[in-house]
C-alpha cells in the first residue's frame, strides 16, 4: 500500500469511509423505522383500549353478574376485525373478564396496572401469556370517575417486526444508493487528484518537492514561473537579485516589475525566446522562455488544454559584456597607437632617407617641425586632459584620423577636468563615438568629424562631451534604436581585414557607461546631414565601483 499512488490512497480511504458511513446510516435508519413502528403499534393500542372503556355497555356488564358471558364474545368479535392479538377487560384485582385464549379467563393480568388503577392511560412493552406484546391498558370509569374495571389490548412483538422488516427494502435501497453515489464521486476525485499528481505517490510527491526546490535555489541562472494571467508566481533567490523583487510570496504582475519594456513584454506575452539580450540601467540578461505545458498522465494522451504559464530562465551577461567593453577599449587604444607608429615610422624613414642622401639641414628641419606639429597637439590635449588614459586615446585617434584621411578637429576647454570620472568609461564612452563618427564621415567625399570637450555649469558642473560627423545621418525612425544591443547600421566587413562590424555593441555599452555615470546622451543632425551625439555627464558624481568589474 505504501506504493500506491497518492489518488488510489484517497480512493480506496474515502470508498472505506462511504461504506462505513452508508453502514451506519443503515443501522440509524432501521433502528428509527423500528421506533416509530413500536410508537405507532403503542398508539393503535391506546386508542383501542380507549375505545372499549368508554362503551357503556362494557361498564354496565363489569358490573353485571357474570361480565364474561357479555364480555368475552364482544372482545372476540373486536379481536377478529381490528386485528389485536388480544384485548383483556379485568376487574380492579386483576381478575381477567376476557383472553385470547378461554382457558385463561378468571386468572390474574400479567402487566402494569397502578397507572389505571389512578385513573390514567399507560402503556408498555411487556412478556405476558402470549409472549412479549406491545400493549396499552385504560381504566373503566363511572359517571362518579371510579375506577370500576380496566381494559388492556395488544399485539405481539413478532407482529410489530414484521411491519418493522417491512421496511428494510427502503433501508437497503437508501444506504445501497449513498454508496454507489460515494463511491462513484471518489473514483472521479481520485482520477482528477491522479491528473494532479501524475500518478505520484506521497513519498515520491515529497521527494520530487525537495528536489525541485533544492534545483530552484541553487542553480546560478534567475529562473521564473510565469501564470497565463502574466503574475510571476515562483522564482528563485537569483531572479530576485536580476530584477530587484523583494522576494514576497504574493504574486507580481510582469507589467510592474522596474525592468525594461521590452522584458515586461516579453513576460507577459508568453511566448517563447532562445537567448534573447534585454539591457537594464547595469545589467545585460540574457532570456529564454518556454511556456509551461503539463505533462500528459501515465496511460492517458495530453491534455488539450493550453499552457498553465511560462518558465524563463535570465543569465547574468553583465560581466563577460563587461570585459567585452574593456577589450573593445584597448582595441581602440590599441588601432590609436597602431596608427601613430605607423605615422612616425614613416616620418622616421624619411629622416633617415635625408641622412643617407647628405641633406642633413633639411632633416632636421623636417623632423623639428614634425616634433613641434606632434607636441603642439599633445600639450593641447595634455593641458586641457588631466586622466592620461583619455589625452592617450585623443593623440592615438587623431593619428588614426589622419592615416584614414579623415579630418579631425577638437575642442577642449582648459577647465574641463574629468579627474572625478572613471577613465575607463570615459575611454569606452569617447572612444566608441569617434569609431562610430570615424564609420560614419569616410562615406563621404571630405571625412570630417568634430570632437567637443568642456565644462558647463548649468545649476550643476556637467561635462559635455559632442561628437559629430558629416556622413549621411540618421533617419529618426533609428535613433531611438541606435543603442539596442545587436542593432547597427553599418555593413559587416569583407574578410581582408579579419575584423567584424556592424555587431550593434559599441554604442550600446556607450549608453550603459552613460547611465553608470547618471549622465544622458542625445542624437540629433548637423547641419551638413551628419549625426551629432551629444553626451553630458555629472562631474559630482563618482561612480562607487562599476558593475560587472
Amino acid at each position: 500500500m505504501s506504493r500506491w499512488s497518492l489518488a488510489r490512497q484517497f480512493f480506496v480511504a474515502q470508498l472505506a469511509f462511504i461504506v462505513v458511513l452508508s453502514a451506519s446510516l443503515s443501522v440509524v435508519l432501521y433502528l428509527d423505522a423500528a421506533r416509530g413502528v413500536d410508537d405507532a403499534a403503542a398508539e393503535r393500542m391506546v386508542a383501542v383500549s380507549t375505545s372499549i372503556a368508554l362503551e357503556p355497555a362494557v361498564l354496565a356488564a363489569v358490573q353485571g353478574p357474570d361480565p364474561s358471558a357479555t364480555l368475552q364474545p364482544y372482545a372476540v368479535e373486536v379481536m377478529d376485525r381490528l386485528g389485536v392479538d388480544f384485548i383483556t377487560i379485568m376487574a380492579t384485582d386483576r381478575t381477567r373478564f376476557t383472553h385470547r385464549n378461554p382457558e385463561e379467563i378468571g386468572g390474574p393480568y400479567l402487566g402494569s396496572v397502578d397507572e389505571a388503577l389512578a385513573g390514567r392511560t399507560h402503556s408498555e412493552t411487556y412478556a405476558g401469556t402470549l409472549g412479549p406484546s406491545i400493549r396499552a391498558i385504560v381504566p373503566v370509569v363511572d359517571d362518579a370517575g371510579t375506577v370500576r374495571a380496566m381494559v388492556a389490548s395488544g399485539i405481539t412483538v413478532d407482529r410489530a417486526g414484521i411491519a418493522r422488516n417491512a421496511q428494510l427494502p427502503l433501508v437497503a435501497v437508501v444506504a445501497l444508493g449513498a454508496l454507489a453515489l460515494g463511491g462513484l464521486a471518489s473514483f472521479l476525485l481520485s482520477r482528477r487528484l491522479r491528473d494532479a499528481t501524475l500518478g505520484m505517490g506521497p513519498a515520491e510527491l515529497s521527494r520530487t518537492f525537495v528536489f525541485y526546490d533544492s534545483v530552484l535555489h541553487s542553480v546560478r541562472e534567475g529562473l521564473l514561473l510565469t501564470d497565463a494571467a502574466g503574475h510571476l508566481v515562483l522564482y528563485n533567490d537569483q531572479a530576485a537579485r536580476l530584477l530587484g523583487l523583494d522576494g514576497s510570496q504574493d504574486p507580481v504582475a510582469a507589467s510592474r516589475l522596474a525592468v525594461p519594456p521590452s522584458l515586461r513584454r516579453l513576460l507577459a506575452s508568453g511566448r517563447r525566446a532562445v537567448d534573447e539580450v534585454h539591457l537594464t540601467d547595469s545589467r545585460v540578461l540574457v532570456v529564454n522562455q518556454e511556456p509551461a505545458v503539463p505533462p500528459a498522465p501515465p496511460g492517458r494522451t495530453a491534455p488539450a488544454q493550453g499552457a498553465l504559464g511560462t518558465v524563463t530562465t535570465l543569465r547574468d551577461h553583465t560581466e563577460i559584456e563587461a570585459l567585452t567593453g574593456q577589450i573593445e577599449t584597448m582595441r581602440t587604444l590599441t588601432d590609436a597607437l597602431r596608427s601613430q607608429t605607423h605615422e612616425h615610422a614613416n616620418r622616421l624613414h624619411t629622416i633617415v632617407s635625408l641622412m643617407e642622401l647628405g641633406r642633413a639641414d633639411e632633416a632636421v628641419d623636417f623632423a623639428t617641425r614634425d616634433l613641434q606639429q606632434s607636441q603642439r597637439f599633445t600639450d593641447e590635449v595634455v593641458d586641457a586632459v588631466d586622466a592620461p588614459f583619455i589625452a592617450a586615446l585623443l593623440v592615438g585617434k587623431a593619428a588614426q584620423a589622419h592615416e584614414r584621411g579623415i579630418e579631425l578637429t577638437s575642442d577642449i576647454a582648459s577647465d574641463a577636468q574629468a579627474g572625478s570620472l572613471d577613465p575607463v568609461d570615459l575611454v569606452t564612452v569617447i572612444g566608441n563615438l569617434l569609431d562610430n563618427a570615424f564609420d560614419e564621415a569616410a562615406r563621404s567625399g571630405e571625412p570630417r568629424v568634430g570632437l567637443t570637450v568642456r565644462r558647463v555649469d548649468d545649476g550643476a558642473p556637467t561635462l559635455e562631451i559632442v561628437v559629430e560627423d558629416n556622413g549621411n545621418g540618421l533617419p529618426d525612425s533609428e535613433k531611438g534604436r541606435i543603442f539596442d544591443f545587436g542593432y547597427s547600421t553599418k555593413e559587416p566587413r569583407g574578410a581582408a581585414d579579419g575584423t567584424p562590424a556592424g555587431r550593434g555593441i559599441g554604442l550600446t555599452l556607450v549608453r550603459q557607461a552613460v547611465r553608470r555615470f547618471a549622465g544622458s546622451i542625445d542624437v540629433t543632425d548637423t547641419d551638413d546631414g551628419g549625426a551629432r551625439f551629444t553626451v553630458r555627464l555629472p562631474l559630482a558624481h563618482r561612480t562607487a565601483g562599476r558593475v560587472g568589474g
